[in-house]
């Protein structure tokens, strides 16, 4: 589907829904890890489980409407694509492994950081990608994503380094270790991010596996590993309270959006561009800042703003597409024979 020729209210709404998403999720998760002491805490091991259970479903249902929503035909396809291909499973499991370790950390990250500079600092997954693309599918980077990318560490760096120091001056040390783990959780997640990312990019690469099927691959490792997470790091909690404690309208919200995500992230790309992407996140960080300045209590220095304005100067810059320079053919050297074809006329 070519963007031009898909109506603005199409296109434009993807936008809005994608913005929607992004801002959403990450003030719900964070107002979510923030409840008053009096309430129950959900555990964030069972709601990445619920999220890649749901997310799994979804993908399923998926499946099934592309066979025609027969049963025959959604079976066939499944018993092709995952019980008589265990190899292509195995495969995946890498960046199954890899998005439960994310998404556990991203719940770390926002019980410790605010909703903007979570949004701003987690942005440096796009330098972590580029480094992985350059070192596993060889890619070539222009001056001008160099420079992206400098921005973009230069911009993040301002930003914890400005966080840091008005909690370091204004509130206790303890508050202060928090940050510094939330920071770490970002960081770590940004890595995770960015080698699960191109490390499925390239499996993706000449497969004719449908991208429904792909996730199904690797939404069945990703269903294990995060039940397994649940048992082995809050077993206690589990069998003392119960898997769902501490669920609310607002974390059952927050497993939802988190969960059909990836849907509006896929809608976006077939309706709109990667330039509207783009803008969505810039736009997103923005609506984050305010948002949290007004609800959140959150004050944002100077030096964060700066920062904050970088980073997203640097995330156009960087989805800027090249402009390809053609090469000019050299003049032949070899007598024209034909007198029909006039000097400067060449085949291509």
């Amino acid at each position: 589907i070519r963007t031009n020729d898909v109506h603005p209210l199409v296109k434009y709404g993807s936008l809005v829904l994608l913005i929607t998403q992004m801002v959403g999720l990450v003030l719900l998760m964070r107002y979510s890890r923030t409840q008053k002491e009096s309430e129950e805490m959900y555990l964030a091991s069972t709601a990445v489980f619920s999220m890649e259970f749901m997310k799994f479903v979804i993908c399923n249902g998926m499946v099934f409407v592309q066979a025609g929503s027969k049963l025959s035909s959604y079976m066939k396809e499944i018993t092709d694509h995952i019980w008589n291909s265990p190899m292509e499973v195995l495969k995946l499991c890498v960046p199954s492994l890899l998005y439960t370790i994310q998404n556990n950390l991203l719940y770390l990250a926002l019980s410790n950081l605010d909703a903007a500079t979570y949004q701003v600092c987690y942005q440096s997954k796009i330098l972590t990608t580029a480094i992985f693309s350059m070192i596993m599918l060889d890619r070539k980077f222009s001056p001008l994503k160099w420079l992206s990318l400098f921005i973009l560490a230069l911009g993040v760096s301002i930003v914890q380094i400005s966080g840091s120091t008005e909690k370091a001056e204004n509130e206790e040390d303890s508050s202060s270790n928090n940050r510094i783990i939330g920071l770490m959780a970002v960081f770590c997640a940004a890595v995770t991010s960015g080698f699960s990312g191109v490390y499925f990019e390239k499996i993706l690469k000449g497969s004719m596996t449908s991208i429904w099927i792909r996730n199904i691959q690797m939404g069945l490792p990703s269903v294990i590993l995060a039940y397994a997470t649940v048992f082995v790091h809050d077993s206690a909690s589990v069998r003392e309270k119960g898997f769902f404690v501490g669920y609310t309208s607002v974390v059952w919200t927050v497993v939802t959006v988190q969960a059909v995500g990836g849907l509006i992230v896929a809608l976006v790309v077939k309706y709109a561009d990667n330039v509207l992407k783009v803008f969505a996140t810039s736009i997103s960080i923005v609506i984050s800042c305010i948002i949290s300045a007004i609800f959140f209590d959150f004050h944002p220095t100077l030096s964060f703003l700066f920062g904050t304005t970088l980073v997203m100067i640097s995330t156009v810059m960087y989805s800027k597409p090249e402009r390809k320079v053609r090469r000019r053919l050299k003049k032949s050297v070899l007598p024209v024979t034909n007198p029909s074809i006039k000097k400067g006329n060449y085949v291509m």
